[in-house]
């Protein structure tokens, strides 16, 4: 009886890692195959088939194909966000009390996205090209996706005013944006300024990359509050 059992739970144990197994496959090629073709360009029947799964899979773990793009969005949105809050916490611990450094919070929110267009190896780049996708495309299960998912960029204002104690919360929030826009440029148009600089900056270096941005994101925050502080006199 016990080693019946034991077969029994060996054979169901087998069996729900095959479906995992199945599901990764379908979140993996549906990932690669949303961020190359959009979410139009690409049909059930494409990612069944490269997954090499039934047609009926998707339905089955998914509920739809709109489910599957929400799956795939979530699935690593959530483990950049987990890292963006692990590197922004560091940064309010070690200051618990005062001014928080500006850079620092603008490299906890930019330097995990661009870390992960330059890593390959863990195949998060292709989701940066998703994400790039999902800004891009006019479909409206995309757009819908993307700016519901607001509630991490959230949780950066109250680090913001703590650098920014002068900045009241609406000029926060426009500076947000515009740091946003520049490292969503960056993930799209990247490989443009290779040829815009005719070779002269070179756009291989993550790290470069990074400070860069958090740089010119710091100027940009920088020059508003000095603009609030002078109207202020």
């Amino acid at each position: 009886m016990k080693q019946r059992f034991e077969n029994m739970n060996s054979a169901e144990g087998a069996q729900r890692r095959k479906a995992e197994e199945a599901r990764d496959r379908i979140l993996n090629v549906a990932e690669r195959l949303f961020a190359s073709r959009g979410f139009a360009g690409v049909s059930v029947r494409d990612i069944t088939a490269e997954a090499d799964v039934n047609l009926a899979a998707v339905n089955y773990y998914f509920g739809s194909k709109a489910g599957l793009l929400k799956a795939v969005f979530l699935r690593r949105a959530t483990a950049l966000n987990r890292e963006r809050m692990a590197e922004l916490q560091a940064v309010v611990d070690a200051h618990p009390s005062g001014a928080l450094p500006l850079p620092a919070v603008l490299r906890a929110l930019l330097g995990p996205p661009v870390r992960w267009q330059f890593d390959p190896d863990r195949g998060l780049g292709v989701f940066i090209q998703f994400l790039a996708r999902c800004q891009m495309e006019e479909e409206p299960e995309l757009r819908a996706l993307f700016y519901e998912d607001v509630e991490h960029l959230r949780r950066f204002i109250p680090a913001l005013k703590r650098a920014l104690p002068e900045m009241p919360e609406d000029e926060i929030c426009w500076g947000l944006h515009f740091a946003l826009g520049a490292m969503h440029h960056t993930f799209t148009h990247l490989p443009r300024l290779g040829p815009i600089s005719q070779g002269r900056c070179h756009i291989g270096n993550r790290d470069e990359v990074i400070e860069r941005m958090v740089e010119f994101a710091t100027g940009g925050f920088e020059a508003a509050r000095a603009r609030i502080t002078a109207s202020a006199r």
